[in-house]
């Protein structure tokens, strides 16, 4: 875990979710909504590994399973080019080095195999077409993900809204924000429920008479 944020923070942050961590952020954080959960109800968040693929080949996935902290999440890229960079055989291999789930801008598969063994994966795509084993890019360096910087120990949360990247410096803030916030609308569904409008608990009012 990383030395801004506890394990406990981090599993806060998933309750929270990615939405309320976006807004009360203020950062630029919010990965590409292209890139989603595979199936609903999974989540997680995790130090980030970060990793950059070639395209078409997955060998930078193999060298980071030897060197990926226990706890973390893998991040890649692979330029958004689609094909199956991932699947049954990483899976266990992940599991086995504690690894929490995998983000990846391009492809997936073996994808009943890997809901059964509950590995979190978020993708672009699912793809049957394999990978190639030549070449590689960076391993455990920060990367760019769909335009998002994301260096090793950020915190990476991901639900079935999408996925935001916090900086590890910036992860107490946000949660304070985040807290915050939650209050607030926990504060305005009550008053929804006792027959209060959004128009005007949002001080919308005024376009009443537009």
């Amino acid at each position: 875990m990383s030395l801004y944020y506890t394990e406990e923070q981090a599993q806060r942050a998933l309750q929270l979710g990615s939405s309320t961590l976006f807004e009360a952020s203020g950062l630029n954080c919010a990965v590409d909504p292209a890139i989603k959960a595979v199936w609903r109800g999974m989540g997680v968040a995790a130090p980030a590994y970060p990793l950059a693929c070639s395209p078409g080949d997955n060998l930078a996935l193999h060298l980071a399973l030897e060197k990926v902290p226990e706890g973390s999440v893998l991040v890649v890229t692979t330029d958004s080019f689609i094909a199956g960079y991932w699947g049954e055989v990483l899976t266990v291999a992940a599991q086995a080095a504690g690894v929490k789930g995998l983000i990846i801008d391009g492809g997936v598969r073996d994808i009943a195999a890997v809901q059964k063994r509950g590995f979190p994966l978020y993708s672009r795509g699912v793809a049957v077409r394999g990978t190639i084993k030549a070449s590689y890019k960076t391993v455990g360096e920060t990367v760019s993900f769909t335009g998002i910087s994301v260096a090793a120990g950020d915190l990476v949360v991901a639900d079935d809204d999408g996925i935001v990247v916090i900086p590890a410096q910036e992860v107490a803030r946000v949660l304070e924000a985040s807290e915050q916030r939650e209050a607030k609308e926990r504060a305005m569904m009550q008053k929804l429920e006792a027959g209060d409008t959004t128009v005007d608990l949002m001080g919308l009012a005024h376009w009443r008479t537009q």
